[in-house]
């Protein structure tokens, strides 16, 4: 009786800690996935900061009497195995002298009456990348939109 009862018990923890490791282990991949996922979102947030800093430093480096910067684009890593796709858009607010020559949908406004600050740009940022857990779901896409006076 008392062998039958002590295996019972045996039985009986080996069942409990199967079931605290079992529970062990669904939190830690928990955490797992979404320390991912906060990595992604914060590593796509970096690179719209960094391309819309470049975007800024082509506008001021480029002559514009000839065209205008329009879109930087690039791709970091192959975009369909966790890699992210960056489209940048310039759009321009000034006078017609310093914006003429640029697309007109580049152009927002010509009427700008501040000699100080005659050139304006907005700089939009989409940053595109796959979720790993959700790979038949539509691309994250993270916006960052910059008004900047040149």
């Amino acid at each position: 009786m008392r062998k039958a009862f002590s295996m019972i018990t045996a039985i009986f923890i080996i069942i409990i800690m199967a079931t605290i490791a079992m529970f062990v282990m669904s939190l830690s991949g928990k955490g797992v996935k979404a320390t991912t996922a906060q990595y992604q979102r914060a590593q796509a947030m970096l690179y719209a900061k960094s391309y819309t800093e470049f975007a800024i430093m082509a506008v001021t480096g480029h002559n514009r009497i000839a065209n205008c910067v329009e879109d930087i684009n690039g791709n970091i890593g192959n975009i369909n195995q966790g890699g992210y796709e960056i489209r940048t858009h310039i759009a321009y607010i000034g006078p017609i002298s310093e914006i003429g020559n640029c697309r007109p949908d580049q152009q927002l406004s010509t009427n700008v009456t501040t000699p100080e600050t005659p050139l304006t740009i907005i700089v939009d940022a989409y940053v595109d990348y796959e979720d790993p857990d959700n790979t038949g779901a539509p691309k994250v896409t993270v916006h960052r939109r910059t008004v900047q006076k040149i």
